[in-house]
């Protein structure tokens, strides 16, 4: 591992920052405090300004978002063409995980209600993340499949 990586690993204060916060959110959970480190570099982070679209109903699918701090609305468009709100996310939730099993358009708009600060996980860093260290890819799949079992299930009554 280069030098800068490892300084950074051991003394950059946001780095270890985005490791805790990482930690506490249950789709990483079970992977090793290492591989967390590994994952924070894969992140893109990125601040949302209230009102700013984050992405599109209907735009092509290419990573998962993190919401670290702030609110984003997630609203899909109405019968009337009216955008319809569908939820208010909060810190700690995480939203567009579909983008990351399969590259189809987006089922809804997502909106920062108030400044956000998100972080990304792009489908293209995963599948370079599950070739080098299958262990983390598979426990955030196996996550995935545990959240979208769930929801089929709460649909289907």
């Amino acid at each position: 591992m280069p030098f800068s990586i490892l300084k950074r690993w051991f003394v950059d204060p946001q780095f270890a920052r985005k490791k805790r916060f990482l930690r506490s959110l249950d789709i990483f959970h079970g992977i090793r405090e290492r591989d967390i480190g590994r994952l924070v570099l894969a992140l893109h982070s990125r601040t949302y300004h209230a009102g700013e679209v984050v992405f599109v109903e209907g735009d092509i699918g290419r990573a998962l978002f993190i919401l670290e701090s702030g609110r984003v609305d997630l609203t899909r468009r109405g019968p009337d063409g009216a955008p319809a709100l569908i939820y208010t996310l909060q810190p700690g939730e995480f939203f567009g995980e579909m983008a990351l099993l399969e590259s189809l358009p987006r089922s809804a708009t997502a909106t920062a209600a108030e400044n956000s600060h998100l972080h990304l996980l792009y489908k293209n860093k995963l599948d370079t993340l599950l070739q080098a260290e299958p262990r983390i890819g598979a426990a955030i799949m196996g996550h995935l499949a545990r959240l979208l079992s769930a929801r089929l299930r709460r649909q289907n009554g």
